[in-house]
């Protein structure tokens, strides 16, 4: 490249109408240039990136048993390396090390740059989740007090992440490179990253990506004191509660917490998006689309079943995750459970059958009935999208502008991803045979599992990447 300025400005090449993207939000997020020589496996970028991941993955691990989980995404992360990654460019020696020999590299090869931003994101983001697993082990030690084992305890942690990275491989063609999934939550990213690291001319009267982005930071900050610790009242009202202390009726339509929530309202962003994520990062006929099934279950669905006392739903509370005998009593569940860790079903024949409270018994079948609607959805709706990706995955197939730039580096080989699933499917049987007292899941439990796992990766992984919606049970 002649300079550094031309380098940035390289394009993937082909018309107009190649170049435009089928996404109009992708079109005007994305930038379609790219810079092959910046540096990308740097030192600093191991540092931040591992510090981010560890860090995200503690903290909302930690925060996940909140009654309203506060989750803090990678962008936190991204937002919190950028200064620490100006300041390692400014303080870390640009001695070469190992010089001469084929493992020479230097600790600060020059400014801090977008594509070590990037990468550190990526590790951000595999921490920022947390590992669905611990909810098995959550639910051993403080609902049936008992204890699992250290080793069997880190195999079902390990397995179970390393699992996906399996799927996401095989998946990759679909849900990665084709054009139509657009990831809405990752654009927000993107536009981060341009408002961090591209410098443009302030329009008149109006202000750069840079000065709004710094003026919303400062103003979300502040705002989150009150509700966050001023006045955390602020973080539900049930002004109908307020009214009607001492009425049953009054808190089983307007507590937020017990109820339906009628008339109840909050100002803490973290009540807003703590199941939901992010409403501004999502699609308007996707947040539309929740909203109007949220009316139905909860205004709709479950007063009319609650109040017509279906399957003897008023013995229970409307709103509960408990479980209750038919009488309305607490199910004693470690009762029914031997010293093997076993059904009693003596026992259980004597308490009777579990009873869920109706809300909690609708979001159980609501829950079942979206993963048959997601494969359905996906059948009508992509279907000759997906037949298409597959005959084009044996011939030559058309490539959008962001794809041919990425066909300048290297790709991950499939049989990667096709080794680690093998592999990790291998240590879950053999985990479960060796441990199988403790796990209790025999091996054709294991790969049924990861038959329905594969089932549904593709769908649930379309919904997502065009709605930012994940759906799952």
């Amino acid at each position: 490249m002649a300079d550094s300025e031309t380098a940035f400005a390289v394009a993937a090449g082909g018309g107009d109408e190649e170049q435009k993207c089928v996404v109009p939000q992708v079109e005007v997020t994305v930038p379609k240039t790219d810079d092959p020589t910046l540096p990308v496996m740097t030192f600093r970028m191991w540092v931040l990136g591992l510090a981010s991941c560890v860090i995200l993955s503690f903290a909302n691990q930690f925060f996940w048993y909140r009654t309203q989980p506060m989750s803090i995404s990678a962008i936190s992360a991204q937002i919190a390396v950028v200064p620490l990654g100006h300041l390692l460019a400014k303080t870390l020696p640009t001695r070469v090390l190992f010089a001469g020999t084929r493992w020479a590299f230097t600790m600060n090869p020059g400014p801090f740059n977008v594509k070590e931003h990037v990468l550190i994101t990526i590790f951000a983001n595999a921490g920022a989740g947390t590992v669905y697993a611990t909810h098995i082990l959550s639910a051993v030690k403080l609902y049936y007090k008992r204890q699992m084992t250290f080793v069997p305890a880190m195999l079902v942690m390990i397995t179970t992440q390393v699992l996906g990275f399996g799927w996401a491989g095989l998946f990759r063609r679909y849900l990665v490179e084709a054009e139509e999934m657009w990831w809405p939550s990752i654009l927000v990213q993107v536009s981060l990253f341009r408002a961090l690291h591209e410098t443009g001319k302030r329009p008149k009267s109006g202000l750069t990506r840079t000065q709004f982005f710094l003026i919303v930071l400062a103003t979300s900050f502040s705002y989150y004191i009150f509700p966050g610790y001023l006045f955390t009242m602020l973080t539900s009202f049930s002004w109908v509660c307020w009214m009607f202390p001492n009425s049953v009726l009054g808190q089983q339509l307007g507590s937020g917490l017990k109820g339906l929530g009628i008339g109840s309202f909050g100002f803490d962003w973290s009540t807003i998006s703590s199941y939901l994520g992010s409403p501004l990062a999502s699609p308007w006929f996707a947040t539309a689309n929740v909203a109007v099934g949220f009316v139905l279950v909860m205004y709709v669905m479950t007063p009319l079943t609650y109040w017509s006392d279906t399957y003897k739903a008023k013995t229970f509370p409307i709103y509960s995750s408990n479980l209750y005998r038919s009488n309305g009593s607490r199910y004693d569940i470690l009762s029914i459970v031997d010293s093997r860790f076993q059904l009693d079903r003596g026992v259980y024949s004597q308490l009777g059958r579990v009873n869920l409270s109706t809300f909690f018994a609708m979001t159980y079948g609501i829950g079942f009935a979206t993963l048959s609607a997601t494969v359905v959805h996906v059948l009508l709706f992509n279907g000759r999208d997906l037949v298409r990706q597959s005959r084009r995955a044996f011939g030559d197939r058309k490539m959008d502008v962001h794809t041919r730039l990425m066909k300048r580096y290297k790709q991950v080989p499939v049989w990667w991803f096709v080794a680690i699933l093998v592999v990790n499917i291998a240590v879950i049987l053999f985990a479960c045979e060796y441990y199988n007292a403790t796990l209790q899941l025999k091996w054709w439990g294991v790969l049924l599992a990861c038959a329905v796992a594969i089932f549904f990766t593709l769908p649930i992984g379309i919904i997502n990447a065009t709605t930012n919606q994940v759906r799952g049970h």
